[in-house]
C-alpha cells in the first residue's frame, strides 16, 4: 500500500505545481515588442527574480526603527529591509525612459528603480547609484539604502503565456453521422 503512495504524491505535487504561472524576465524588447504604456503596466503583476537586501547605518539620533530589522554588523547598528525573491509588486510611474518604479508595499512612495542590464540580456534588474565594487546606493522610502553588488541582477519577472508565434487559424469540426 505504501509503495503507491510516495509516487501518486510526486505525481499530485508536479501537476500542482504546474498550474501556477509561469514568470519570464521582463525585458526592453519584450517592453518594445508589446508597446506597453503606463496605464498597461499598471495591470501587470511584477516579481523579484531574487532576494534583494537593504542596509543603512544607523546613527545614535536616528534609531527608531519602523519597517525592517536592526542588526549589529561589525559593532554598528544596521537596518535592513528585506524583499523575498518572488515577492509581488506594482508598477507606480516611469521616472524617465526604459526606468519603471516598483512598489513591493502598499505605500506608493516605496519603490525601487529597474530598468534594462545589457550585461543581462537587457533584462529590468535594479538600479542603484555609486556602484563600487561591493556595493550600490539606492533611495527607498525618502533614505538613501546601500545594496550588495550581489543584488546588483536582481530584476522582474512577470506571468506570461506564451503564444504561438504567427497567426493561428482554425475551425472547429462537428462531426459526421451516419445517413
Amino acid at each position: 500500500m505504501y509503495r503507491f503512495l510516495l509516487p501518486t504524491l510526486l505525481l499530485c505535487t508536479g501537476l500542482l505545481s504546474s498550474c501556477g504561472p509561469r514568470l519570464s524576465p521582463f525585458t526592453q524588447r519584450m517592453y518594445e515588442e508589446q508597446n506597453w504604456q503606463e496605464d498597461e503596466l499598471r495591470r501587470i503583476q511584477f516579481y523579484l527574480s531574487e532576494d534583494v537586501i537593504l542596509q543603512r547605518e544607523l546613527r545614535n539620533d536616528r534609531s527608531q526603527i519602523r519597517n525592517g530589522s536592526v542588526s549589529v554588523i561589525n559593532g554598528r547598528e544596521v537596518e535592513q529591509i528585506v524583499f523575498k525573491r518572488n515577492t509581488p509588486g506594482v508598477f507606480v510611474f516611469s521616472p524617465k525612459s526604459q526606468r519603471v518604479a516598483i512598489s513591493f508595499e502598499s505605500d506608493n512612495d516605496n519603490f525601487l528603480v529597474f530598468g534594462p542590464n545589457p550585461k543581462n540580456g537587457d533584462r529590468y534588474t535594479l538600479l542603484a547609484g555609486d556602484w563600487t565594487r561591493n556595493y550600490g546606493t539606492v533611495t527607498y522610502a525618502g533614505r538613501e539604502w546601500r545594496v550588495s553588488s550581489a543584488d546588483a541582477f536582481a530584476s522582474l519577472l512577470i506571468p506570461l503565456k506564451r503564444l504561438r508565434e504567427g497567426n493561428t487559424r482554425g475551425r472547429v469540426v462537428g462531426g459526421r453521422r451516419i445517413k
